[in-house]
């Protein structure tokens, strides 16, 4: 298994997520999430950290918090996407981003690089997590589906593996372009990564009852190989009120924290259902 950089890059007969076209890009139809003829959260959160990225001139910076905002239904058409700089400091840097369809602003999203330093000489005391082997991949990459990933949790073989009261994890690996001839890079698939949080910590016996309406990444460091793994910490609801937050690993260990808040979905059942 090829767990170097380069194994990143996207194969070339997988299609992409978008395609640009003058100042637009098109999405192609696997950028389409699970809610219905929507842009996946993931997609979303994806383009709105490569616009940031592409405004950071000093490679030093390290981008240790990216929240994304899902503000409506983003359809399955293109969109335009900006960003640019707020604060410019000698440690860090504060940028926004922002989508656009139809002249409109369907999502959002605020970043924080910062420089790195001097680590002190102890360590702080953590919460113990721990991840699964890396999952065997396949000969080929399934066309189909958007990501290679694997899910951890019961293991009856009955229903899907985080629908029980238990402990969840995953192992992803990003296998297409974001934009149709470029390299993704490291942050951009944490972005990517992160979405999952909501569907893992969300979960219950009875299946998926919340949609996400944002999301939150924070890094320490940005991932190395092709792989990210997820696992879940937390879940609290109340009156159809989720947060929920996971460890993200790569092979050297943790790297970040996902947190997410999500709103009740009662009609979910396995089919396409609405952002709030």
């Amino acid at each position: 298994m090829d767990l170097s950089p380069d194994a990143a890059v996207a194969e070339p007969a997988l299609t992409p997520f978008f395609h640009r076209d003058g100042d637009s890009y098109v999405p192609n139809p696997i950028a389409q999430g699970g809610w219905g003829p929507t842009l996946g959260g993931q997609v979303i959160g994806g383009m709105l950290a490569r616009a940031v990225e592409q405004q950071i001139e000093d490679p030093e910076l390290i981008p240790v918090r990216l929240t994304v905002d899902i503000l409506r239904r983003v359809a399955t058409e293109p969109v335009q996407v900006s960003a640019e700089v707020l604060r410019a400091g000698k440690r860090m840097r504060a940028l926004t981003a922002t989508m656009t369809q139809r002249g409109e602003v369907v999502a959002r999203a605020s970043t924080l690089h910062l420089r790195p330093s001097v680590q002190p000489p102890d360590a702080a005391w953590t919460t113990p997590v721990s991840m699964p082997p890396l999952p065997t991949e396949p000969e080929r990459f399934n066309p189909a589906v958007p990501m290679f990933i694997t899910a951890y949790g019961k293991d009856d073989g009955d229903g899907f593996a985080w629908q029980h009261d238990g402990p969840r994890h995953a192992w992803l690996r990003e296998v297409r372009e974001l934009v149709a001839g470029e390299p993704m890079s490291p942050f951009v698939r944490a972005a990517l990564a992160v979405d999952v949080t909501a569907s893992m910590t969300n979960f219950t016996p009875s299946g998926l009852g919340f949609i996400n309406a944002d999301y939150t990444l924070t890094l320490c460091r940005l991932p190395e190989g092709p792989y990210i793994g997820l696992a879940a910490l937390t879940h609290y609801s109340a009156d159809g009120i989720a947060v929920g937050s996971a460890t993200l690993f790569d092979t050297r260990g943790p790297i970040g924290t996902g947190l997410t808040t999500s709103a009740a979905n009662p009609n979910f059942a396995g089919v396409p259902g609405e952002r709030p």
